[in-house]
């Protein structure tokens, strides 16, 4: 390690699944892996992906995997296992729903787009650590993207609730699991659960600007969270210097969790009407 890599990264190659655009958390998180030194194999969902990709995500390779698909999923473990000895590490930063116009809230959902959406965004991470799991190092990490609550109905995010609390159960279970077997016994899974962010796949939820909008005025500092945070906290998850953090869910939110009473946004809730003013106390002498 040099002195300059604090986080110890410089030289290890890493898996980053999950690349849209350069606005995607996955895109974020490989550049600054290639910052800090580290080998990344970038996975895109289409071969039209790569096609316009290419160009960014220069000088590392970029693999083609549409993990719905288990032979491609397969195919690409293979491929891996044979142009790399050694992984070191994964980002899961996948995700897919099909929102309807026409449904009928979340009782309505269909049941072939809920199993869909828990298959692309969270059973494959489950299939994509499988399929690399004889090349991971004894030290590996493993790190998903997830969102900062499940306990809370955000209507408009609808199906996606639940598929995302179970991509935060199959954190457990893999760091459970790859902790006991094999060549896996240092091998940690982790989670960042990240509030709002501004990227493409997100722009595709129903009402999700208003959502954001009022995420950005309900964290602490009153700006929204930047993707580049969430991008900072996985690399820290995938470095050894979170040696000790595995089977855990990180929130990065820029406490919008503890501030839903904030003084402004209950203003606004209550009296979206600036000019309309707070009751006068009432006179103790009148009473």
């Amino acid at each position: 390690m040099s002195a300059g890599d604090w986080l110890g990264l410089e030289g290890r190659t890493v898996v980053v699944a999950g690349v849209a655009n350069r606005r995607s958390v996955g895109f974020h998180v490989g550049k600054r892996l290639q910052e800090a030194g580290a080998k990344v194999i970038w996975v895109v969902h289409t071969e039209e992906r790569r096609a316009e990709l290419a160009e960014r995500l220069s000088p590392d390779p970029v693999h083609v995997c549409d993990v719905a698909k288990q032979d491609e999923v397969d195919a690409l473990g293979a491929a891996l296992a044979a142009e790399h000895p050694t992984i070191h590490g994964l980002v899961h930063s996948i995700a897919f729903a099909r929102y309807r116009e026409d449904s009928p809230g979340f009782t309505g959902t269909r049941r072939e787009d809920f199993l869909e959406a828990m298959d692309v965004s969270a059973f494959s991470l489950v299939a994509l650590t499988h399929a690399i799991r004889p090349v991971l190092a004894a030290d590996a990490s493993i790190v998903t993207i997830s969102i900062s609550t499940t306990r809370m109905a955000a209507e408009n995010y609808g199906l996606m609730g639940p598929v995302k609390a179970a991509l935060d159960s199959a954190v457990v279970f893999l760091a459970k699991d790859l902790s006991e077997h094999g060549e896996g016994d240092g091998v940690r899974c982790n989670a960042v659960c990240a509030g709002p962010l501004k990227t493409s796949s997100s722009a595709g939820i129903p009402g999700y600007l208003d959502s954001w909008l009022y995420a950005e005025m309900s964290t602490l500092r009153h700006r929204g969270l930047e993707t580049g945070e969430v991008a900072d906290t996985t690399l820290w998850l995938l470095s050894p210097r979170s040696s000790g953090i595995n089977a855990q869910g990180i929130v990065v939110d820029a406490g919008m969790g503890v501030n839903h009473f904030d003084g402004q946004v209950v203003q606004k809730a209550v009296r979206p009407d600036p000019t309309e003013l707070d009751p006068p106390a009432p006179d103790p002498k009148k009473t």
